[in-house]
C-alpha cells in the first residue's frame, strides 16, 4: 500500500482506501526518525531539532490523519509543533521561523476532495522528494510494527503563527492608492490564508488600499465549486468573469494549498507564469542589479533573454519544487519562478509563496501604475501551445525519435540538451526548420510525455505542433 501512495515529490492518494489513519501513523513514525537523523547528520544539536511542524488543509480527512501522523511522530520521539489549518507556504515559514528539524503538511494540493496527502520538509524547509529523503521515509514505515514497538512519548505543542506569519508576507506588499484585487481561493486554503494575512482578521489590519473581491472562500464543507486546480483554464473563469464584472485592477486563483496562484489581467485575461517570472525578475533585479534569477526550462526565451538583457544572470532548472528550489540555493539567485504558478524568494528561505507572489505582484502594480496587460504585452512575443500532455506506451522511443529528426546531425540539425526530458531548439535555425523550440518531458506525477512547444510565429507553431503530435501519441485532454 505504501509503495502506491508514495511519488516523486510527496505522499498522495485517495482516503480512506489508499491512505488511511494506520498509514498517516506509519509515515509519522518514518517521518520523524528521518527528519531528526538528517539533523543530527547536518550537525544539528540545538533541542528545537527534536521539533517538527505539522500544519494541515481544510479537507474532511485531515483532522484525523494530522491526529495519527502526529501520533507516529510523538512515537519515535519527536516533538510537534502544531500550527492547525493553514497554507503550505506557512510550514515552510514556521520552519524556519522556530529552526525546527523538519516539517509536514498534510495535503493534496489541487486534487479532488476524496484526496489527501502528506509534504515534508527537512531542516530550513528543504524539500524531501524521492531522493531526498521520501524513500528513507518510506522504508521506515514499513518497517514499524506499531503493535511491538515501545512509544517515545514526544511532546505536543499548538501554536499560533498568523501573526508572525503574516508580518512577514506583508514585508513583501507596498502598495500605494488603492487597488481593486479579486482572488479566488477556489475553497481551498486561501479561503483561511488570505482575511488572516491581508483582511480585517490581520493581526496588522487589512492591508492599506486593498478592496479584495472574495470568491469560493468557503472551506469548511470538503467540496470545492470547481476543481483547486489554476493550471486548468477552464477553473479560471470564475475570476476573469468577477475581474470584469468588477472592473478589478487583477485577479488571482489559488490552488488547494495556497501555495500557487494565476494571475488574470484587467482586461480577464490569464497571465502565462512564466511571463510573470520575467516580470517578477525586472523588480527584484531593480532591487539588486546583476543578481541570479531561477526559471524552469519550460519558460519562454524572453525569460532568459530579459534577464541577460536588465544585467541579470539567468540560472535555468528542471521542472518541479525539489529542482527549483536547488536552483535558488546552488545559485544564490534572489528569485525564482516555475511554469505551474510555483514563485521562489531568497527572502523567503528559498521557498515558494502564492501570497508573497501576490504581494511582488501588487506592488508592482502600485509601483508603476500600469494595467497588467500593458506590462507584460512587451514580454508575450512568442507563440506558445502551453503545456499539452501526450499518452504513448513507449515514451523513451519517442524522445528518441525526436533527437533523431530534428538534432544535430539531422536536416533541421537542432541542438538538444537532456536536462529535464529532452529539448530540442531550432529556434535561431533559418528557413523551413528554424524558428521554434519544444521541451518534451515525462511527467513525474502521471503516466504521460508532457510538451511545451514555443515558436517565433503562430504559423511556425501551428506547423510545428502538426509535425510533433502524431510522434508523441495520443493527445489527452483535461
Amino acid at each position: 500500500m505504501l509503495g502506491r501512495i508514495f511519488k516523486a515529490y510527496d505522499v498522495r492518494g485517495t482516503y480512506p482506501d489508499l491512505l488511511n489513519e494506520n498509514l498517516a501513523w506509519q509515515i509519522g513514525y518514518g517521518a520523524s526518525k528521518f527528519l531528526l537523523s538528517d539533523a543530527a547528520a547536518g550537525g544539528e544539536t540545538s533541542p528545537m531539532m527534536k521539533n517538527i511542524v505539522v500544519g494541515r488543509d481544510m479537507r474532511t480527512s485531515s483532522p484525523s490523519l494530522s491526529k495519527a501522523l502526529i501520533k507516529g511522530i510523538t512515537d519515535q520521539g519527536g516533538n510537534v509543533i502544531d500550527v492547525g489549518m493553514c497554507d503550505t507556504s506557512m510550514i515552510y515559514f514556521a520552519v524556519n521561523h522556530l529552526d525546527c528539524a523538519g516539517g509536514v503538511m498534510v495535503t493534496a494540493s489541487h486534487n479532488p476532495p476524496n484526496y489527501n496527502g502528506f509534504k515534508v520538509s527537512k531542516r530550513k524547509a528543504k524539500p524531501v522528494g524521492e531522493a531526498t529523503g521520501l524513500g528513507e521515509i518510506r522504508k521506515q514505515a514499513a518497517m514499524v510494527d506499531k503493535q511491538t514497538m515501545v512509544p517515545a512519548g514526544g511532546r505536543v505543542e499548538q501554536r499560533d503563527l498568523w501573526s508572525a506569519y503574516c508580518k512577514h508576507v506583508r514585508s513583501f506588499l507596498h502598495t500605494k492608492g488603492k487597488l481593486k484585487v479579486v482572488i479566488d481561493a477556489s475553497n481551498g486554503m486561501a479561503g483561511t490564508m488570505i482575511p488572516k494575512v491581508f483582511g480585517k482578521e490581520s493581526p496588522l489590519g487589512a492591508a492599506p488600499g486593498l478592496e479584495i473581491i472574495p470568491l469560493h472562500f468557503e472551506n469548511t464543507k470538503g467540496q470545492f465549486v470547481h476543481e483547486p486546480n489554476p493550471l486548468v483554464a477552464a477553473n479560471m473563469k470564475w475570476t476573469q468573469e468577477a475581474v470584469l464584472k468588477h472592473k478589478a485592477d487583477v485577479g488571482f486563483c489559488y490552488d488547494g494549498d495556497a501555495d500557487r496562484c494565476m494571475a488574470v489581467d484587467e482586461k480577464g485575461n490569464i497571465v502565462g507564469c512564466d511571463v510573470l517570472t520575467a516580470l517578477l525578475a525586472k523588480y527584484f533585479l531593480d532591487k539588486e542589479p546583476g543578481a541570479a534569477i531561477a526559471y524552469d526550462l519550460r519558460s519562454t526565451k524572453a525569460v532568459a533573454e530579459d534577464i541577460t538583457k536588465l544585467g541579470g544572470r539567468p540560472v535555468r532548472g528542471r521542472v518541479g519544487h525539489v529542482f527549483m528550489k536547488g536552483a535558488l540555493a546552488e545559485s544564490g539567485a534572489i528569485f525564482g519562478g516555475e511554469l505551474s504558478g510555483h514563485f521562489y524568494f531568497r527572502d523567503n528561505f528559498n521557498a515558494d509563496s502564492g501570497a508573497i507572489a501576490m504581494s511582488v505582484i501588487l506592488t508592482i502594480l502600485a509601483e508603476t501604475n500600469k494595467g497588467l496587460s500593458e506590462l507584460i504585452k512587451p514580454i508575450a512575443r512568442y507563440a506558445q501551445s502551453g503545456e499539452i500532455n501526450f499518452n504513448i506506451e513507449d515514451k523513451d522511443g519517442a524522445l528518441a525519435e525526436i533527437k533523431k529528426l530534428y538534432g544535430p546531425g539531422s536536416a533541421a540539425n537542432g541542438t538538444v540538451d537532456e536536462l529535464d526530458g529532452v529539448t530540442v531548439d531550432c529556434f535561431n535555425i533559418k528557413g523551413d526548420h528554424g524558428g521554434w523550440w519544444a521541451n518534451i518531458r515525462k511527467s513525474n506525477t502521471e503516466p504521460l510525455l508532457r510538451l511545451n512547444l514555443e515558436a517565433k510565429d503562430k504559423k511556425t507553431l501551428d506547423k510545428m505542433l502538426a509535425a510533433l503530435s502524431p510522434k508523441l501519441g495520443h493527445r489527452v485532454e483535461h
